[in-house]
């Protein structure tokens, strides 16, 4: 199959949402990752982003909207919770996935056999047109071979899904870096389930009370049944060993230091840099929260880019825009973690 790499003309736009509702494959940029987009209301198409990426049938998708009416119109839940509401209306479009009771309309291929569907109305404006040319609500993971670090610029899609999809369209990098902040309503007290660019904080602040999953700090228990995309398997990772490293920031320079050699390399911030005696990959300055998580994935990729077998990573904090980064950096490194004392 060839892969045609579209610039975001309406032209473009047209061809990929008519593609699209006939059930083809098309990735498409939003303000996150880039999304590896099908028609949500179909389980075919929608099989087909699985095997596509190589994802397992086990982990659920989200279905992006570019008008909230939709999701009555398309019969996408069987209830918008009274918190839903508030939330769209602080949040959306923006990076923010609402979980609620799933709709009639949704094949299990997108809920992965749950009760819940996951909703994001996205920012990006190519996305919304994309979405609003097919005319139906488009599931989308993101648009790499699962497991590999999340796509940042069209050029990371072409190198993951060349030959497999039918279209990439390039608008430009995306602006987030990390994947939507995913939060459930479907519960009496609100849960968040994966942490992004819209903080808990933020959250709390809007609804109340949020409950954190155990699955977005520590590893899921055998058997776990994941409740959002990014909760089970290990996600983002480089082909080098990635390890963690949870420690002040003079132990870490000593340790990444004491193990330095040719096949060694360091995921840091950018102060770093200066001091490390091993190849060095920054990811944003110590305390640029926002910044570490629009460069993680580049950064990530890079490492793909050359032999090293080891990489020792900055651990960061929990708080606010850093969880995200913390979740994705555990998950990229298997939960291997080293702290030192």
């Amino acid at each position: 199959m060839e892969t045609r790499l579209l610039l975001p003309t309406k032209e473009n736009i047209e061809i990929v949402g008519k593609a699209l509702y006939s059930g083809e494959l098309a990735a498409v940029p939003t303000e996150t990752v880039y999304g590896l987009a099908a028609n949500a209301l179909s389980g075919s198409a929608v099989k087909a982003v699985f095997e596509a990426k190589g994802r397992p049938m086990d982990n659920p998708l989200i279905v992006h909207i570019s008008d909230f009416e939709q999701i009555e119109r398309f019969k996408l839940v069987s209830e918008i919770p009274e918190k839903a509401y508030r939330l769209a209306e602080k949040f959306w479009p923006g990076p923010l996935t609402i979980i609620m009771p799933k709709g009639s309309a949704i094949p299990d291929e997108v809920s992965a056999g749950l009760q819940t569907v996951a909703i994001r109305f996205p920012s990006h404006p190519v996305t919304q047109a994309v979405i609003t040319a097919a005319g139906c609500p488009l599931a989308a993971p993101s648009a790499n071979t699962s497991g590999a670090p999340s796509p940042t610029a069209a050029h990371h899609v072409m190198h993951d899904m060349s030959g497999k999809i039918p279209y990439v369209i390039d608008g430009g990098t995306c602006e987030v870096g990390v994947e939507s902040t995913v939060i459930t309503v479907a519960e009496e007290v609100p849960m968040l389930l994966r942490p992004g660019g819209i903080t808990l904080e933020q959250l709390e602040e809007t609804i109340g009370k949020v409950r954190v999953s155990e699955a977005v700090l520590y590893k899921m228990k055998d058997g776990q049944k994941a409740e959002s995309p990014g909760m089970k398997y290990k996600h983002y990772a480089p082909k080098a060993n990635l390890i963690l490293i949870k420690s002040s920031d003079e132990k870490y320079i000593e340790y990444v230091n004491s193990h330095a050699g040719g096949d060694v390399g360091a995921l840091c911030y950018d102060e770093d840099v200066e001091k490390l005696f091993v190849r060095t990959f920054p990811y944003g300055g110590k305390n640029d929260y926002i910044k570490q998580a629009e460069r993680l994935f580049d950064s990530l990729r890079a490492i793909d880019e050359t032999e090293l077998k080891t990489v020792y990573g900055r651990c960061p904090g929990t708080k606010g825009t850093a969880m995200a980064v913390y979740n994705r950096l555990i998950r990229a490194a298997g939960f291997e973690v080293i702290e030192l004392a």
